[in-house]
């Protein structure tokens, strides 16, 4: 497929750098994905809300609403195929998504997420001692950002430590868009393997986590079979803690990068304002997966094609002047956040949201109280970002901890 569209990702360019000089030329914009693929971006706040709040309606989830896919127009090898036809809760639309979403909303609820407030907070003062044991040049990535989430989603959808690792592995793969597509499609499908036998396991020797939850759901005649319970457990699992370890990153690097910002956080314990503004300023979410259009649509003022790919540009709208103002491109914790899309709008709203927040908030308070004097070990222009345009973080951060003469 040939096509005179401009490149998505662009060469030797930053994605975000690429969707910001995209949104000078309109708020929506047609773009070549990797293997010749074409597809839109919306890239302002404005196209962002009109796109999440049509969810559902004028625009779905479901990938037989993209004809290219089927026609011979896109390869049959298409390693975003793995992404995309993922069968997973983000990719089914009406009732089958307000179902399933409905069975885990009962069992994954904000109050079952504060209750695990002590147990988190365990979980973070373990890995601060071991943080500050390993001294300066620690890496905070897999000693902390990585670890956190990855502890916290694995122990309430009952997986063994042991897992964890695998589990992390397997979504870095499947979320770069550098995998060639034979990894792409046996991370998949090794993934696909390890949830089934994960349901049949909590099937067998049920315990009290959310597995359990979701396969007693099904047993109970919710309608819920294997494939939509392996789907809803891939996303909780992949999303559920991906977007955390990001969000993590980009904090600890915007509050280095704006030292009156940090001060600011620990004098007022405002660490709940450092998680909204982070997920405003860096969201962990580059681009979302497709949505697809059920109709002819106009988007803040651009027309789209009925059976077209399109996708939200979270980053992007975030640092919309238009919606933010002239700071919009400054990290800013007492900036009003009333019209934050962060965590979604409409009836995909995140539901991990609660947990995201708890998580960050307590994380991020518990590094900067027990480490006043963290600093950054490189200079923080060469710290390596994940290849991928879905989700997008700091590969690694090693800091040195301040700790000489305590």
């Amino acid at each position: 497929m040939t096509t005179k569209l401009p490149a998505f990702p662009a060469v030797a360019e930053n994605p975000l750098d690429t969707c910001l000089r995209l949104r000078e030329t309109a708020p929506v914009v047609e773009v070549e994905f990797p293997g010749g693929v074409p597809a839109y971006l919306a890239l302002t706040h404005q196209a962002v809300r009109e796109i999440l709040a049509g969810d559902n309606r004028t625009f779905l989830r479901d990938p037989q609403h993209w004809p290219a896919l089927y026609d011979g127009s896109i390869p049959e090898d298409w390693p975003l195929r793995a992404i995309v036809q993922g069968g997973h809760l983000s990719t089914m639309d009406g009732g089958d998504h307000r179902r399933l979403r409905g069975l885990v909303g009962k069992a994954f609820t904000p109050a079952r997420a504060q209750a695990m407030e002590p147990r988190i907070q365990q979980i973070i003062d373990g890995l601060l001692d071991d943080v500050m044991a390993a001294g300066d040049g620690v890496d905070l990535v897999p000693a902390f950002t990585e670890a956190l989430p990855m502890w916290v989603i694995c122990e309430l959808f009952g997986i063994p430590a042991t897992d964890r690792l695998r589990l992390r592995n397997w979504t870095a793969t499947l979320l770069a868009h550098t995998t060639p597509p034979e990894v792409a499609f046996a991370t998949q499908n090794d993934l696909y393997a390890f949830l089934h036998e994960l349901a049949e396991r909590k099937r067998r020797e049920p315990g009290d986590d959310l597995t359990s939850g979701l396969v007693q759901a099904r047993d109970e005649g919710d309608k819920l079979t294997t494939e939509e319970l392996v789907g809803v457990l891939w996303l909780m699992l992949v999303a559920g803690h991906e977007t955390t370890v990001h969000l993590l990153g980009h904090a600890i690097l915007a509050l280095a990068q704006n030292p009156g910002q940090l001060a600011l956080a620990k004098a007022g314990d405002r660490w709940a304002d450092v998680v909204e503004e982070t997920v405003r300023y860096r969201h962990s979410v580059m681009m979302t997966s497709f949505r697809f259009t059920a109709q002819d649509v106009t988007i803040a003022g651009v027309h789209i094609p009925k059976g077209r790919a399109v996708g939200v540009v979270y980053q992007a709208s975030g640092v919309d002047p238009a919606e933010y103002g002239e700071s919009a491109d400054r990290f800013d914790l007492t900036r009003e956040q009333s019209g934050n899309l962060g965590f979604g709008h409409g009836p995909r709203y995140c539901i991990g949201a609660p947990l995201a927040r708890l998580e960050s908030r307590l994380a991020l308070a518990s590094l900067y109280r027990r480490l006043p004097e963290l600093t950054f070990a490189i200079d923080p222009a060469d710290i390596p970002y994940s290849p991928s345009f879905f989700t997008v973080g700091p590969l690694s951060l090693p800091v040195n901890l301040g700790l000489a003469g305590r």
